[in-house]
């Protein structure tokens, strides 16, 4: 296998190549949810057939989309499901979680070829290498090579035991309680808040999203010794999604491809937190963290193309944690088991839309969240 020209593929068609990543959304779900299946009866063998079907399914098109990458993928897993069907090895948490990953990346793949990304920052090499040595070891082995295979990818290399059940992020206080608050601060904040909780009622899948993204963020800022004014983050928090209730709702709370016309209106969010922010005294630097959090470090973001100097640190950590709750929400409208494992990776992934200072202070969070969870 030339994995160099796999992972450097060359399109010739770019509508089919919008139908293969239509395909593997729709597969990669039904995957997900009969790989659930197996999880709680391992014995079963209807849900590994129907996960046969839908990788065949995936290479037929992978094929006609002349996109060997994921015939690769495709191929790879396969083989691990068909030693498994053949009773060659054991299904394991840590199998399933290999092989999730590997749809995750190659859907990524797919994202970056469409926006013209380069795809060296998604590990592709060490994916296929390792997915190739895992199909072919033996039995006892596929665990431990699995094992490898999410370290490679995801550079978690020490949580990797208890990980792969940890699904979401356990609740915990979104900051200290400060007695001697000032009332009218405190009112503010509370005022606030009532937006966010307004924003979350718009949808069941974003039930616990304010104080998951709170707690996220001011404990990011902790790891720093709190550069940024945790009131003010708090407040940003709170209002950095104003714009999208100004929206209709197909905008933003649709599971397929936005339209040009919807990414015009989601670019032009930030400006109403930010602007109801900055008319209330003492909120300047709240407004401001609102106003840039869609700004990324090499001038590709939005609403004003700042670099990396010009974006204040609070803007920076909310980019950050709002893309990481983005991307377990997404995979949930999918129907996918969405694992934090993978969900940071995803994140470490983009890391040129992301400052990497504030990045690896967030990957501490997380692994430190992990090992309570675990443990």
């Amino acid at each position: 296998m030339d994995i160099k020209a796999i992972i450097t593929p060359v399109i010739q068609d770019w509508e089919l190549l919008e139908e293969f990543s239509d395909s593997l959304q729709e597969k990669a779900a039904s995957i997900a949810a009969n790989m659930a299946r197996l999880e709680v009866t391992p014995g079963d063998r209807e849900p590994a057939f129907l996960i046969m079907r839908d990788l065949h399914g995936l290479k037929t098109v992978a094929t006609e989309t002349r996109l060997e990458l994921g015939v690769a993928v495709a191929h790879h897993i396969d083989a691990l499901i068909s030693r498994f069907l053949n009773g060659d090895v054991p299904f394991s948490q840590t199998l399933s979680e290999a092989i999730m990953l590997a749809l995750d990346r190659l859907s990524m793949a797919v994202d970056n070829l469409l926006h013209n990304t380069p795809l060296e920052d998604l590990k592709l090499m060490e994916l296929l290498q390792n997915l190739e040595k895992v199909a072919h070891v033996p039995p006892g082995e596929v665990d431990k090579i699995c094992m490898v295979t999410i370290e490679a990818v995801t550079g978690f290399p020490s949580m990797l035991s208890g990980i792969a059940k940890v699904t979401s992020l356990p609740p915990s206080p979104t900051r200290e309680q400060q007695p001697e608050q000032n009332p009218d601060v405190a009112s503010d904040l509370q005022f606030f808040r009532t937006f966010a909780m307004l924003f979350e009622s718009r949808s069941p899948f974003f039930k616990g999203r304010t104080n998951r993204i709170l707690r996220l963020a001011l404990e990011t800022n902790k790891a720093a010794d709190s550069p940024v004014d945790p009131l003010q983050l708090e407040a940003a928090i709170y209002m950095h999604d104003l714009g999208m209730l100004l929206l209709p709702e197909q905008a933003w709370l649709k599971v397929g491809r936005l339209s040009a016309e919807d990414k015009l209106s989601l670019r032009n969010h930030p400006a109403s937190g930010a602007g109801l922010l900055q008319r209330m005294p003492g909120w300047g630097d709240a407004a401001t963290m609102v106003a840039q959090h869609h700004e990324t470090p090499n001038g590709s973001g939005y609403p004003a193309n700042l670099k990396s100097d010009e974006i204040c640190p609070g803007a920076k950590i909310i980019a950050i944690v709002d893309a990481f709750e983005a991307v377990m929400l997404k995979h949930s409208h999918r129907g996918k088991n969405r694992s934090v494992l993978r969900a940071i990776a995803e994140i470490n992934a983009c890391d040129k839309q992301f400052d990497a200072t504030w990045t690896q202070l967030f990957n501490q969070i997380i692994r430190r969240t992990i090992g309570m969870t675990a443990g």
